[in-house]
């Protein structure tokens, strides 16, 4: 099954150390279904409301590392405390959403959990939220230095210009020159160019 049903007693495993008691008492208030799923690529959370007798359901991808699965987490939570007050009427990332995710983030701040370089991009990230950790890319940049290393595998930033790499689907690229905020890189074999973002993980060929 791609999703898992996390026991409150091991959600532990997946928080930063003294955040479990604050996240088990947002649960059990608004009677959360929470889920941890496998790795996803195009998203790192997932809210759905209450209705038809089913009650709220947050699902958070399992692969992240500890402060990347309780910023999901909260991001997915302010959802859940968005559509309690608003319920359908506003927009899913909208003001509302922005100010209900920003007060329960400094929340979380405010008990010191997060590294310093961690708290100081959340700090910024308070001002105007984005859609998606995806989205705020200095955030994101500090978050991805807490991932388990895995060999080989760098951010396209990382790289210079001519190492060849490959993604995920198996095609090879050569790293070109950064344009404004993404890098130009030829795939090898079609020479069709292509702009990647600099967070984007890649494993660097020999």
């Amino acid at each position: 099954m791609p999703k898992q049903e996390v026991p409150l007693k091991q959600l532990s495993d997946y928080l930063p150390e003294g955040s479990l008691d604050d996240v088990i008492n947002y649960l059990n208030q608004y009677k959360v279904h929470l889920t941890v799923t496998r790795k996803r690529s195009t998203i790192l959370g997932d809210y759905r409301n209450a209705h038809f007798g089913k009650p709220h359901r947050i699902s958070v991808n399992g692969n992240l590392n500890k402060y990347s699965f309780l910023i999901t987490l909260l991001h997915e939570l302010a959802h859940l405390l968005t559509f309690e007050k608003y319920a359908n009427r506003v927009s899913p990332h909208g003001k509302e959403w922005k100010f209900l995710f920003s007060e329960l983030l400094s929340k979380f701040i405010k008990k010191n959990l997060f590294p310093a370089e961690v708290e100081n991009a959340l700090q910024k990230t308070l001002k105007n939220p984005a859609a998606s950790s995806c989205g705020d890319t200095d955030l994101l940049r500090v978050l991805k230095k807490y991932d388990i290393q895995k060999e080989n595998y760098f951010l396209v930033e990382q790289l210079t210009d001519g190492m060849i790499f490959t993604i995920k689907d198996g095609r090879s690229f050569v790293r070109g020159k950064k344009n404004r905020t993404r890098y130009q890189c030829e795939e090898v074999g079609t020479k069709k160019r292509y702009l990647f973002s600099g967070l984007y993980e890649v494993m660097l060929l020999d």
